[in-house]
């Protein structure tokens, strides 16, 4: 089973009219019968909404003012989710139940809410958790809650009580789009699980919305994933991407966290941009990753970068 830890594909429906029932629009890869095809079974399905002054950059009029409309879409994206037939895994049991039962074709998502302005106060957390939501990534530009992609800043004091409050719902802490600084504050008061779901290494590709070996390596110590987006700017700093250019981050980044059991997939594909800014043309070229993994890695390590380790730590980090 492939694992892909990042796809907007509620956004992609409703903001940008790319529907996931049937095939990939032209120019995207991304559609249930792609993923079906490829032996995708598992995907984190974001919950994301783009605030007023990102209307230019994601072309879209789809944008929150204020944190009730910034709610009220993502509560559209989950009943989309629901009119698809997804089904979400809510904790290890179901987890555990589907991946003993799947086979090729089944598709399964873990909502992600990438940004945290939907959550109006951190005491409305339980209504999210109620909806599915078990990972939050408390920002993508600046949130009520953080500094973010070109944005820096710590986390508020609101984004302190927002993860005071995910420990206690056993949310999974994402810390991919947040500012350095919000990171290092992450790390102090964090003890909960923790991911980066869609973020490469900053060495490679310079910018604040990659992560620092120093990142990778304390996410690792904490049992936490990291995992690497196909998006083409992530990859390199100019020309167009390859698969070699993911395995190229795959192996830097297994480097920096001691090892590639910590190291998946969160490709992003379709994240607002097509094939153009993608290493490949077409999902089935999946399958040309385990053979190029297969010059750095084992067999078993490969195996899990495809999928089974983001199981594994679903298994660990989902409430029973």
């Amino acid at each position: 089973m492939i694992v892909d830890a990042h796809l907007d594909i509620a956004w992609n429906a409703i903001a940008a009219g790319r529907g996931f029932l049937g095939e990939p629009a032209p120019g995207y890869v991304i559609s249930r019968s792609s993923l079906r095809a490829a032996g995708v079974g598992l995907v984190f399905a974001t919950l994301y909404t783009a605030p007023a002054r990102a209307r230019r950059a994601m072309r879209t009029r789809f944008v929150y003012e204020n944190e009730h409309e910034a709610h009220i879409m993502a509560v559209a994206q989950v009943n989309y989710y629901r009119s698809c037939g997804l089904r979400l895994i809510r904790t290890r049991t179901e987890l555990d139940a589907y991946v003993r039962g799947w086979t090729r074709g089944q598709i399964a998502a873990v909502l992600l809410m990438e940004g945290a302005d939907p959550v109006e106060t951190p005491s409305q957390l339980g209504a999210w958790t109620d909806m599915g939501v078990r990972i939050i990534g408390p920002a993508w530009g600046a949130t009520r809650y953080s500094g973010g992609t070109g944005a820096p800043g710590g986390l508020t004091d609101l984004g302190v009580q927002l993860l005071k409050a995910m420990r206690r719902k056993r949310v999974i802490l994402d810390l991919s789009h947040l500012a350095e600084e919000a990171v290092s504050d992450a790390f102090r008061m964090w003890r909960g699980p923790i991911m980066a779901s869609h973020s490469n290494a900053r060495s490679i590709v310079p910018g604040d919305r990659q992560i620092t070996d120093a990142t990778a390596a304390e996410v690792a110590r904490r049992d936490g994933m990291l995992g690497i987006s196909f998006y083409a700017h992530h990859l390199r700093k100019s020309g167009s991407a390859s698969l070699d250019d993911v395995v190229r981050h795959t192996v830097h980044l297994a480097r920096a966290a001691g090892g590639p059991e910590r190291i998946g997939f969160g490709t992003d594909l379709d994240g607002g941009f097509g094939i153009k800014y993608a290493p490949i043309a077409d999902l089935a070229e999946l399958k040309r990753l385990p053979g190029l993994l297969r010059r750095h890695f084992s067999r078993a390590q490969t195996k899990g970068i495809m999928g089974s380790n983001w199981l594994e730590f679903l298994g660990r980090a989902l409430p029973d």
